[in-house]
């Protein structure tokens, strides 16, 4: 397999960190810097892997991770995940063509900024409002991909009954609650322009992206702060030598990057089978898994080792703290994932017809090692693994 980037994702990961680089991390005090914003639109970097129809290059979400991955390094201010990940290429791959000029080409350029509700208590049926919490850039939202029923509809900021209160979350400002009270689905309301096409398979597809897209966020936040902490390791010295010398410095280091090259290799992994159209759940739910459990440990091992000014609000490597906290409990933390890993393996064993049986009369013959493969697997507890007439079936050991 071949895990070098294209030209593409290394290009425009090199022209955001260019944009980036100058400006202090997390800067934009609101959790949205628009000076920023307006420079990534005026790039490229917004259109980029939107279609060419809609003044994009026609890039993919490969090229997004790249993104994403060099604004998690900075911890930039930009609603990238939630506007363009999520928002313009979901109007852009279902939307009809007045929706994609609409909604999907300005947000592109930068001129609006969109967002998806992802959390929160959605109502499965319409007519007793929605409700969204934690939303992904709501406080400076112009529009929202709001799932409710079986249908994701497009709201508006400004329309009649739609209210937005900003939320403090553990990096800031940078969610709001959404609440649509009746009279936006009720009447004359939304009109049918405003049904994204899709159906549920919208909500999931945004779902999807959405988790890959915090797994990259979260990539770059724990790089950058591995990299910072081996850097105060090689300069801070106690006892006339540096505390990156001392092997339980060294060792908790060490740990730090292989939990960083994990995230990596899920991410990478989860975000290629979904570009290319490929099954790719339980591939997502264990990139977001490592996303948690390891972002995690490499922010709390960030702090140990830089000490007292590790919880320094002041000092840079609290806003890359306070992101990794963020990005870990964003759609489902640690346990949320493992438990999605267990359904779908349940699904797997349902759909393969697994049956149990000593086969009393043919076991020797189905022990035989010719099974698909020259060594099939077996297991203490459930014995050997073997392929009779297309079924898969569990001899006791």
């Amino acid at each position: 397999m071949n895990f070098d980037k294209s030209d593409s994702q290394n290009e425009l990961a090199g022209l955001v960190r260019e944009i980036v680089t100058s400006r202090a991390a997390g800067e934009g005090g609101d959790g949205f810097d628009r000076t920023l914003w307006h420079e990534l639109g005026k790039a490229g970097v917004l259109s980029a892997a939107l279609p060419e129809s809609l003044g994009g290059a026609g890039l993919g979400l490969l090229e997004q991770c790249s993104v994403l991955t060099e604004l998690g390094r900075a911890v930039a201010p930009a609603p990238y995940l939630a506007s363009i990940v999520l928002g313009a290429s979901a109007i852009a791959a279902f939307g009809t063509p007045e929706q994609q000029r609409r909604w999907a080409e300005p947000a592109g350029r930068g001129e609006l900024v969109l967002t998806a509700a992802l959390e929160g208590p959605v109502m499965d049926t319409l007519g007793a409002g929605v409700v969204g919490t934690g939303v992904m850039a709501a406080p400076w939202a112009d529009a929202f991909l709001v799932p409710a029923g079986a249908d994701v509809f497009i709201v508006e900021r400004s329309d009649a009954g739609v209210t937005v209160e900003p939320q403090e979350h553990t990096d800031g400002v940078t969610a709001g609650r959404v609440v649509l009270d009746d009279a936006v689905f009720d009447g004359d309301g939304l009109s049918d322009d405003r049904v994204l096409p899709g159906g549920e398979e919208v909500a999931r597809w945004l779902m999807r992206r959405g988790t890959v897209g915090l797994c990259a966020l979260q990539l770059g936040v724990t790089e950058r702060a591995l990299e910072l902490t081996a850097e105060y390791a090689r300069n801070r010295v106690q006892f006339a030598r540096p505390i990156g010398s001392f092997q339980a410095v060294s060792q908790r280091l060490a740990d730090a990057w292989i939990d960083v090259e994990a995230i990596r290799l899920t991410l990478w992994q989860a975000a290629w089978r979904l570009s290319e159209g490929l099954p790719a759940d339980v591939e997502i739910a264990t990139a977001k898994f490592w996303a948690a459990d390891a972002g995690h440990r490499v922010a709390h091992t960030a702090v140990h080792i830089h000490g007292g000014v590790g919880i320094d609000s002041s000092y840079i490597l609290q806003r890359y703290f306070a992101a990794a906290k963020h990005n870990e409990f964003a759609l489902g933390g640690a346990t949320s994932q493992l438990r999605r890993i267990g359904a779908e393996l349940a699904k797997a064993l349902h759909r393969t017809k697994i049956i149990y049986s000593a086969f009393p009369a043919a076991a020797s013959e189905l022990r035989s090692p010719r099974v698909d493969s020259s060594q099939p697997p077996a297991s203490p507890t459930t014995g050997n693994i073997i392929l009779h007439m297309g079924t898969i079936c569990l001899l006791p050991g």
